[in-house]
C-alpha cells in the first residue's frame, strides 16, 4: 500500500520516511490547506527523499482559501511549476475552480502541459466542486491525463467512513482510468481498514504513519 505522508516543509520528511512514508505530498502553510513550498524546502526534500527513492509530489498552490485563481495567480502558479519541474519533482498536486464550481479547464489545461512528464494530482479543490457533477469531472481529468485525485469524498469535518458510499461510487466511475486518493482524517490507525472497505492501494495523510 502507499502511505502517502501529507508534509510541511521538510522538517518530519526523514522520520516519516523512516516510519513507512513510501510518497510524499510537500506543502507550506497546512493550516490553510497546503501552499507551494520554497525553492529551497523542495530542493532538500528531493535530495533526501530520491536517496531514498520514494516520489515526492509538490503542491502547486499560491494562497489559501478557494480555488478560483486570477491571472497573476495563475501566472505564479505556472512559474512555480516550471521551477518545481527544474528541480525534479515526481510530481505536482493543484486545482483550478470557475466561480461556478466547475474544473477551470482553460487553466488546467496550461498547467498540465506544463507539467508534461510528471505524475499529477488534483487536489481537495475537488470537494467543492458539486457531488453530482463529480463524475463528470472525473471523466474530463481521466481524458486529459491526469493520475490521481484527492479527495474525502464529502465535508471535511466528518471522518472519512462517513463518505465511504460517495468515495466507492467515485471509484467505480473511474473504473481504473485515474486513481481515487482518500484523503482528510485518514491516519496510520485507520489507513488499512479505509483502503480495505475502499478497495484501494493508496492512502493519503498528515498522520498517516506514527511520527510521535
Amino acid at each position: 500500500m502507499i502511505k502517502e505522508f501529507c508534509a510541511e516543509n521538510y522538517t518530519a520528511i526523514p522520520l516519516a520516511i523512516s516510519r513507512g512514508a513510501n510518497r510524499i505530498e510537500l506543502c507550506d502553510n497546512l493550516a490553510v490547506g497546503g501552499t507551494t513550498p520554497s525553492t529551497g524546502v523542495i530542493e532538500e526534500a528531493l535530495s533526501y527523499a530520491g536517496e531514498k527513492e520514494i516520489p515526492v509530489m509538490t503542491i502547486i498552490r499560491p494562497r489559501g482559501g478557494d480555488f478560483i485563481y486570477n491571472d497573476i495567480e495563475l501566472k505564479i502558479m505556472h512559474t512555480d511549476l516550471i521551477e518545481a519541474k527544474k528541480l525534479g519533482t515526481d510530481g505536482v498536486v493543484l486545482g483550478c475552480l470557475t466561480p461556478s464550481g466547475w474544473i477551470d479547464e482553460e487553466a488546467m489545461e496550461l498547467l498540465l502541459e506544463t507539467a508534461e512528464g510528471l505524475q499529477t494530482t488534483f487536489h481537495m479543490a475537488f470537494d467543492s466542486i458539486p457531488k453530482d457533477r463529480q463524475f463528470a469531472a472525473i471523466d474530463w481529468l481521466a481524458e486529459h491525463g491526469v493520475d490521481r485525485i484527492l479527495t474525502h469524498g464529502g465535508d471535511a469535518s466528518d471522518p472519512i467512513e462517513a463518505h465511504f458510499d460517495h468515495l466507492k461510487q467515485l471509484i467505480a466511475h473511474a473504473d481504473g482510468r485515474l486513481i481515487i486518493l482518500p484523503g482528510g482524517k485518514v491516519n496510520y490507525k485507520n489507513a488499512e481498514s479505509v483502503a480495505t472497505a475502499l478497495g484501494v492501494t493508496e492512502v493519503h495523510g498528515t498522520k498517516i504513519v506514527p511520527l510521535d
